[in-house]
């Protein structure tokens, strides 16, 4: 009695017949193995891009709270240095306004 071929065996007989008929040829493969290599770069690439777009976001979820406790700490020194609270603190230490000679610009 002949053995047959089970249907599996059948699949990966034709299927390993393409792959040494069309694509292993010296014709072919070069070009399979550009193309695999050419959609490889392409997914690292495009995940590099989406690493980086998150390190943006994240720096600039970062500017953005800086530049908010930025303006917070302008406001208090302007509190501090208002007018009243400084004639204020003249008041209570007993200081007098300089006259001109005592006041040096500094450029």
């Amino acid at each position: 009695m002949a053995r047959r071929n089970s249907p599996k065996k059948k699949n990966e007989n034709i299927f390993k017949n393409i792959l040494e008929k069309y694509i292993l040829t010296s014709q072919t493969f070069p070009l399979v193995l550009v193309f695999s290599t050419l959609g490889i770069l392409f997914v690292l690439i495009r995940m590099k891009g989406i690493e980086q777009d998150y390190q943006i976001n994240e720096i600039a979820k970062q500017i953005k709270i800086e530049s908010i406790e930025n303006k917070e700490l302008k406001a208090d020194r302007a509190r501090v240095l208002s007018v009243k609270n400084l004639r204020g603190f003249a008041k209570k230490y007993n200081l007098k306004e300089p006259n001109e000679k005592h006041i040096i610009i500094i450029p």
